[in-house]
């Protein structure tokens, strides 16, 4: 399932300046360590101003995000939302970061994500000649008994025609297999003995072929995802393997072609067609039983869909729709989703007194009109909350409107104001649909406006610690983790600890290169360079022990973490050995912050005023 923090990490791509300005990324024990191209495409101020960040710091060459100790629950959605794999540089984890893993359902729509993004926006751009055609047919501006309608419709209609042999390459270079190979399997499926029906095969080895719904298999989605992904696999662990070197050139290509294509027209292309339409049967249900219903569903949770990425596993079933009914109400429910989101965004800039957001507003409006929303949902309204909310609301009165007046979209198109020639039916040249769809949308253009002039106000800032606990109201007392010299917190050279956005504490710079447990209770965090722990004590107080500044960057080199996460540990339990010579000798203080980083939940924390402490001694007292 979707992770809780996929919102989140939206709203942190978003305002890192976007993927493509991200360099690198990992992280260590509280923050998020991002290297982008520009760190003044940042948004800064926005982030700092989001729940769940505790601060954002800038630090050679370093935009650092400070989360705190869920730190890596927040950098697996990021990589998963954001598709970052490749640019995930976790210490230790080699030069392609570690490999995330994903329940069956987020990895599904990963494959949906990765395989149709490179093509959405030629497929959209076919979308919107298709209904521009219709709509001056539809007008008599254009006959489509001409040459020139004919000619611009075979342009608009290819994408969508040899929808699988396009999808094909893009889902072979997700499944790790060569270009070719995912283009020629998607060939073979719209071949003309597929689709022609004087001449459509009817059995394979003498075996009946069973088609889809359709007929065939042009403009078909799931299909031709699922016999690439079977090929990448067949391919990569079987073929290769048993293929001597000296006949691979076209021996490996011959039998995973040859079993995939078998294979799919069997087995693959069956049970995936029918998925897909399982799916489009339950939602077109929904509308039969309810198109108020079904509208106001779709509606109200397309953005949510939207933030949690969930939003790609409805366009295969649009597109089904497309294909096999000639129209689709998908398209239909999350017309006035922009249109909100725009009118809010707008209204917001007006309201607003913070400068930060009137700058980013103008762009977000202009980019909302065209269809692309993230910079206004993961920019502004989502990380004001309400305003978001407030959109999804009047898009599901938008949608059950639209629904329950029958408006079908009859071909894919862009978003936006560009959406609207989806809803003009070539076929009977009625124009009535796309009336309503501007109408309606204008007024939800307009109700965002609006809401947003009544009820926005610029929030006080909030307090972002987001680290929760069952801490205790009882006192307790932490022993001295090292042997050293104690200095306090705020003498620390990092901003993040001097600054106690981390929590409240006290500073150790060692003597001796061992940590030991200050108190009773189970190490919580141990990243994997062992240069920082994280320990809860029985009693609820949340610890971390973080050895030297940016020694991170050493990736393990000078520490050997003698436990490991969800140990059980007494206090003076060793936990870590660091070499203190080797930390100095590449440039790297030593000193130790101790941090409670659940100060709130206790009356007062008060470190010990001594100058300097051994292992055993009292070093923190917690009221």
């Amino acid at each position: 399932m979707a992770s809780k923090y996929d919102g989140l990490a939206r709203i942190i791509i978003q305002n890192v300046g976007g993927k493509d300005n991200i360099t690198s990324i990992t992280h260590c024990i509280t923050r998020l360590r991002f290297k982008l191209k520009d760190e003044s495409k940042a948004n800064t101020e926005i982030l700092k101003d989001t729940d769940g960040i505790v601060t954002v710091i800038q630090s050679g060459g370093q935009y650092m995000v400070v989360i705190g100790n869920h730190v890596p629950q927040v950098f697996d959605a990021v990589i998963s939302v954001g598709h970052l794999e490749s640019k995930s540089a976790l210490a230790g984890g080699g030069e392609e970061g570690e490999k995330v893993k994903q329940s069956p359902f987020n990895a599904f729509i990963s494959v949906i994500t990765s395989v149709f993004t490179p093509f959405l926006g030629v497929l959209c751009a076919c979308g919107i000649l298709k209904g521009l055609l219709a709509l001056l047919t539809a007008t008599g501006a254009m006959s489509d008994a001409g040459s020139t309608y004919t000619f611009l419709y075979s342009l608009a209609d290819a994408a969508f025609y040899f929808l699988p042999p396009v999808l094909g390459v893009s889902a072979a270079k997700k499944f790790k297999i060569p270009e070719m190979e995912g283009l020629l399997l998607g060939l073979a499926l719209v071949y003309p003995y597929l689709t022609d029906g004087a001449h459509a095969i009817t059995s394979l080895f003498g075996i009946p072929v069973s088609m889809p719904p359709s007929g065939n298999y042009t403009s078909s989605v799931i299909p031709i995802i699922a016999a690439v992904a079977f090929a990448g696999w067949f391919e990569n662990k079987v073929v290769k393997k048993i293929v001597p070197d000296t006949i691979k050139l076209f021996a490996v290509p011959l039998i995973t072609m040859f079993v995939t294509y078998v294979l799919t027209l069997f087995i693959i292309g069956p049970v995936a067609s029918g998925l897909a339409n399982v799916l489009a049967l339950f939602f077109n249900t929904i509308n039969d039983i309810s198109p108020i219903l079904m509208g106001a569903v779709v509606g109200f949770f397309w953005q949510i869909l939207v933030m949690f990425g969930l939003h790609w596993s409805l366009v295969p079933i649009a597109l089904s729709n497309l294909a096999t009914t000639g129209q689709d109400i998908i398209l239909v429910a999350m017309l006035g989703t922009t249109f909100a989101q725009t009118g809010a965004v707008a209204g917001i800039w007006l309201k607003t007194k913070d400068k930060k957001l009137k700058s980013l507003a103008p762009a977000a409006v202009v980019s909302g009109m065209a269809g692309v929303t993230e910079p206004a949902i993961y920019g502004l309204t989502l990380p004001k909350k309400a305003p978001f909310f407030r959109t999804c609301v009047i898009s599901g009165i938008a949608g059950a409107i639209l629904c329950s007046m029958g408006v079908k979209a009859y071909q894919m198109a862009g978003m936006g104001i560009f959406a609207y020639p989806a809803f003009v039916n070539s076929a009977t040249k009625d124009t009535s649909a796309m009336i309503i769809a501007i109408i309606v949308t204008a007024v939800c253009l307009v109700a965002g406006f609006v809401m947003e002039l009544i009820f926005y106000k610029d929030d006080a800032p909030a307090s972002k610690k987001a680290i929760d606990s069952s801490a205790t109201v009882n006192g307790e007392v932490l022993l001295a983790p090292l042997d050293g010299e104690v200095k306090p917190l705020s003498e620390v050279a990092d901003q993040v600890f001097s600054s106690e956005a981390m929590g409240k504490g006290i500073a150790i710079v060692p003597t001796e290169g061992k940590v030991y447990a200050p108190a009773d209770g189970e190490v919580t965090a141990f990243f994997n360079t062992g240069h920082a722990v994280g320990i809860t004590t029985e009693k609820g107080a949340q610890i971390i022990i973080h050895v030297g500044m940016d020694t991170v960057q050493l990736e393990g080199q000078g520490f050997s973490p003698k436990v490991k996460q969800g140990d059980k540990v007494k206090k003076g339990d060793l936990l870590l050995e660091f070499d203190i010579d080797y930390i100095k000798g590449q440039g790297y203080s030593v000193e130790t912050p101790v941090v409670i980083t659940n100060s709130d939940k206790y009356a007062d924390i008060i470190p010990t005023d001594a100058k300097a402490v051994v292992n055993g001694n009292d070093l923190i007292t917690l009221l």
